[in-house]
């Protein structure tokens, strides 16, 4: 089990020069937060960079590339998406969105769809930390639009009686990265019964057999399948050829709903590691031909030690890159890195 690494990197040093005491930054609840995003991305729409207040130091990055606020999407956005999942974390006064957008199309009388993660960080009264995301992908955009609100789950308040540590709903989410970079069929797989989940819109599992077909017996196929449960994935061992799952930035926790929110990179190294051994002993070769780095905004629904539901964003991007976040030496982690701050 990887211990929780209490990151040290831009995002805390940054809160340490603001000199902003602890009751200052604690005074925005649930709906404090969830209106800055409303605020932040009715500027973004505006190109008005003015209506977003900033601390003096205030960072921004967009698909890993850090940008001047103003620059990127704020140029190109017209419009906010009906689907909207958050994961606020009042704690860490950090509030997380995964959500659709319409961007300008080279027709100005079209919009074109797009998916979108967002992370703001509030300092006090202002906009601290602006970290997102934008898949470019229509035929996705258009899937997650279509699911119309997400899964009522992901708004159920927990019981306080049944409610997991901070640490402990970090420490099961985390176990999905580790249990798929190790994939021997072996590990620690905690995920419900009921366990699905949903990528660019999309069944990743559970899918229904199409007619005319035969659902893939996990003991027998040459790769995974989308029609078979969470576990039926993970113990077939067939998710091998993601050999390397790094850069794991849990970057917001809603003990309240069971939510964990985290940006992540998955890499295809290609080569020799394309070749595995599922758990009965037959060698396969399965995975991108070449290197191949997905960039992903993950969240994760933790019950009772479990993982219940899993949602995420997800586009490719160049081959090792780091989040514009991290150090060099983090990035190419595989270790669990709450940045948070508590």
């Amino acid at each position: 089990m990887h211990a929780i690494q209490r990151v040290s990197a831009a995002s805390l040093l940054l809160l340490a020069s603001l000199h902003v005491n602890e009751a200052e930054a604690q005074t925005c609840d649930r709906a404090c937060l969830e209106g800055w995003v409303d605020r932040y991305l009715d500027a973004v729409v505006e190109n008005d960079p003015s209506a977003v207040p900033l601390t003096r130091d205030a960072l921004f990055t967009e698909n890993g590339q850090r940008l001047e606020i103003g620059d990127g999407l704020w140029r190109s956005m017209r419009s906010k998406g009906r689907y909207r999942l958050f994961v606020t974390d009042v704690p860490a006064q950090q509030v997380t969105l995964l959500t659709t957008l319409e961007e300008d199309d080279r027709n100005p009388a079209n919009g074109v769809a797009a998916l979108f993660a967002l992370r703001l960080k509030i300092v006090g009264d202002r906009v601290g930390e602006i970290e997102q995301i934008v898949v470019r992908d229509a035929a996705a955009a258009g899937r997650v639009a279509a699911m119309g609100n997400p899964h009522p789950m992901y708004v159920e308040t927990i019981p306080l009686s049944r409610r997991m540590s901070r640490d402990d709903m970090l420490e099961t989410a985390n176990k999905y990265f580790t249990g798929m970079q190790q994939n021997d069929g072996q590990g620690d797989y905690p995920f419900s019964d009921d366990c699905n989940r949903i990528e660019n819109g999309s069944q990743a599992t559970n899918a229904p057999t199409p007619a005319g077909q035969t659902r893939p017996d996990p003991e027998t196929a040459n790769g995974y399948s989308g029609q078979w449960t969470c576990l039926e994935q993970f113990e077939s061992g067939l998710l091998h050829f993601v050999n390397r799952i790094r850069d794991r930035r849990f970057v917001a926790v809603d003990e309240e709903r069971g939510l964990v929110f985290s940006f992540v990179f998955f890499d295809h190294s290609a080569g020799e590691t394309r070749t595995f051994q599922t758990p009965d002993g037959r060698t396969i070769t399965a995975g991108p031909a070449q290197p191949w780095t997905w960039g992903i905004a993950e969240l994760f629904k933790v019950e009772n030690d479990e993982i219940r539901q899993i949602e995420a964003i997800l586009h490719q991007v160049p081959y090792g890159m780091n989040s514009g976040w991290s150090t060099y030496e983090d990035g190419l982690s595989d270790r669990l890195q709450d940045v948070t701050g508590l």
